[in-house]
């Protein structure tokens, strides 16, 4: 196995939009190289990856269903060849879990399925797909998991999607333990309500909802895509290698 080189490589999966775009952008600012995914807008990604090109950085898009566990071993593939091609590597740096979904309703009127699903994209597949890329990742690298402000407080119709990002934020700490011998960090990042396509863009689209969240946000306004894709980018700086196994709350100072 290769050890880490300049430049650094991060995966970021969802990296088409919202969030996870602006870590893409944030980390390709600081010198940062990208593989992104996407489940199905290819004209996003590609988008994406021109914009990270402007920035004078190499990107990558490979298409992914981060609920979908029996399609990784292709995926990983994909990963080992774009890795071998475009850097001539077998190894990338840094893996931000950001792929997701949700769907929301009361707890009596959950489905299965529904609940099926929310498991299989935010803990399932997280839990697994970094399993499959564990051998990918160089030692001395860095893992981070997204979870929500939601783990910390109660919100309406999201009792599904906050117990598993809380399964994530567990999970958070057990592999910081597995991976600290190689060296390697892993964080969770929990964001609050944010203004992006997440939930129909719920947020983004309803300002009513965005006054609500400033008057209860110590920083006085609701959040933006921008607001978070920085602050991951800043953890996986290399001021905070001895940061490790921990949720840090990126909200404003949501409900303090």
């Amino acid at each position: 196995m290769t050890t880490t080189s300049s430049p650094r490589i991060a995966l970021i999966t969802g990296g088409n939009r919202g969030i996870g775009r602006s870590a893409a952008l944030a980390l390709a600012r600081d010198g940062v190289d990208v593989i992104l995914t996407y489940r199905s807008n290819a004209d996003e990604a590609a988008a994406v990856v021109a914009s990270i090109a402007a920035l004078g950085r190499t990107a990558v898009a490979l298409q992914l269903d981060a609920g979908e566990v029996g399609s990784f071993d292709a995926f990983v593939a994909a990963v080992t060849e774009s890795l071998r091609t475009s850097w001539d590597r077998d190894t990338f740096d840094f893996l931000v879990n950001n792929g997701g979904m949700n769907i929301t309703a009361p707890f009596a009127e959950v489905t299965e399925a529904d609940f099926d699903r929310l498991v299989d994209v935010h803990y399932k597949g997280v839990f697994f797909l970094t399993q499959k890329l564990a051998g990918l990742l160089a030692d001395n690298g860095s893992i981070v998991n997204i979870s929500t402000g939601l783990t910390r407080l109660t919100g309406p119709d999201r009792a599904v999607y906050a117990s598993v990002k809380g399964a994530v934020e567990v999970l958070t700490r057990y592999l910081a333990v597995e991976f600290g011998p190689r060296g390697i960090t892993v964080n969770t990042i929990a964001p609050g309500a944010v203004a992006t396509d997440f939930s129909g863009g719920v947020v983004r689209d309803t300002p009513a909802l965005q006054d609500q969240l400033a008057s209860v946000t110590a920083l006085g306004r609701h959040a933006v895509a921008d607001d978070i894709g920085p602050a991951i980018a800043a953890l996986l700086g290399d001021g905070n290698r001895w940061v490790t196994g921990q949720r840090i709350e990126v909200s404003g100072g949501l409900h303090l």
